[in-house]
């Protein structure tokens, strides 16, 4: 099985720089990313049911991995919820599927969105772990935009095993994420 192009940019270009930058003697002591964790909070669900398996689709078509339906855990009566009722999705990718999303992701989503500049630096979560939303699904260009009928945000984090927000800033500035300050 052949490695994804950012998983061989990552061992040839980012390693190395990590090892010089904060001096480990082991590669095994650089950070790297774990997983991505992408969601999508449907409130729209709980008076369609139909929009759920669109919302479903259209994740899948952007992961290519089959999204886990997220559930309500309690009523509240105010936003006509009962406990259990559909309300969202989640995608957790590893491994291959997780480099080559985050490639299509850094590459072609994000320059593709409106009036983007860059992400915050400031979205670290102080274990070296990066959150943040996109406003538009469209943004992915497996998405055919004449089929789609409400635009939907969602939420990525991208988790790592930094031990700090400098180690992982530096870790995800290897792979050209466009930072702003």
């Amino acid at each position: 099985m052949s490695k994804a192009r950012l998983e061989k940019h990552y061992l040839s270009v980012v390693l190395p720089f990590l090892q010089k930058k904060f001096g480990y003697k082991n590669i095994m002591q650089a950070p790297r990313i774990e997983k991505v964790v992408i969601n999508m909070g449907i409130k729209d669900a709980v008076s369609d049911s139909k929009v759920m398996d669109q919302i479903v689709a259209e994740l899948m078509l952007i992961t290519g991995q089959k999204p886990i339906v997220t559930k309500a855990a309690k009523s509240i009566a105010a936003f006509k919820l009962r406990k259990g009722m559909p309300i969202g999705c989640k995608v957790t990718l590893r491994k291959k599927m997780m480099y080559e999303f985050l490639d299509r992701l850094i590459n072609i989503a994000l320059p593709r969105g409106k009036d983007f500049r860059g992400l915050s630096s400031k979205q670290f979560d102080g274990d070296g772990n990066f959150a943040f939303g996109l406003k538009e699904h469209t943004v992915f260009p497996e998405i055919d935009y004449d089929k789609i009928t409400t635009i939907r945000g969602m939420g990525i984090v991208v988790v790592t095993n930094a031990k700090n927000n400098e180690e992982s800033k530096a870790l995800l500035e290897g792979f050209n994420v466009p930072f702003i300050s």
